[in-house]
């Protein structure tokens, strides 16, 4: 973290007469500070000493301000140090554009095409690869029946260092199995361009996207806290025969992702 606390970013003050609580009128114009870039990522906002002879508030005031705020997702506390602008990077996902066949063909998988647009620096890390009966639903999804198996690829997403997304991707065992599908490494271009090398030119994708609150060890593995939801998107995707050849599992810090779907009108 960097910074120090800044009393002289501080300008509003509270109207007694308004109808909103107090500790909100505070919490407002502390996420406008954040807001308006007056107290960047990383950065101390004022302290309790300093918002409590602002406002004229008690210290409990201020505190409630402040929760509402690490509620929120956009501070966070350090035991005597005091509340950090949260750093959160910012991605637009296009829907119709992180798949397209020139980021295999420059050998670059969709995560980090559209973070290196961004000007941030990709990651992963937490790579697990298993072979695995599948769960009923994702059996489904791939058209599998009995016993079959499927590549089970689990990892987490970073940018710039900031764990973002989870996602687990589930491949027919058919295909992947001797492949670098099945290597925690699947090479230049992802688990699609490995799949298009066996001749499943891709097609389509369908995503679903919810939102919701993490469990708790996603919260753990995403860093989140208190009061930040996710959006779990589940996708599959399907080659030039209709065949379904992988559905992804993903769970993303919705404060990171912007998602972006441009569709036809027909």
């Amino acid at each position: 973290m960097v910074g120090r606390p800044r009393g002289d970013v501080l300008v509003e003050v509270v109207d007694p007469g308004s109808d909103r609580p107090v500790f909100r009128q505070i919490s407002d114009h502390l996420r406008e500070l954040v807001a308006s870039g007056q107290v960047g990522p990383g950065e101390l906002l004022p302290s309790e000493s300093q918002l409590v002879e602002h406002y004229g508030v008690t210290r409990t005031t201020i505190r409630q301000a402040l929760d509402v705020l690490k509620a929120e997702g956009l501070v966070t506390a350090e035991h005597g140090k005091g509340s950090y602008v949260r750093p959160r990077p910012q991605v637009r996902r296009l829907g119709s554009d992180r798949f397209a066949r020139r980021h295999r063909d420059a050998g670059k998988a969709a995560f980090v095409a559209e973070v290196e647009s961004a000007g941030s620096r990709p990651s992963v890390d937490q790579i697990t690869v298993t072979e695995e009966r599948p769960p009923s639903e994702i059996a489904g999804r791939l058209g599998l029946a009995g016993r079959a198996k499927v590549i089970v690829r689990r990892r987490r997403y970073l940018i710039d260092g900031q764990p973002v997304e989870l996602a687990t991707s589930y491949i027919p065992a058919t295909l992947g199995r001797g492949t670098a599908i099945a290597e925690p490494n699947s090479g230049p271009g992802g688990i699609y361009a490995r799949l298009e090398e066996q001749g499943h030119r891709l097609d389509r994708f369908a995503e679903e996207v919810r939102a919701r609150m993490p469990l708790p060890d996603e919260a753990q593995a995403l860093r989140l806290p208190s009061g930040v939801p996710v959006f779990q998107l589940v996708r599959t995707a399907y080659d030039t025969d209709g065949q379904a050849v992988e559905v992804c599992d993903t769970v993303m810090s919705s404060d990171v992702y912007q998602l972006d779907y441009e569709l036809p009108a027909r």
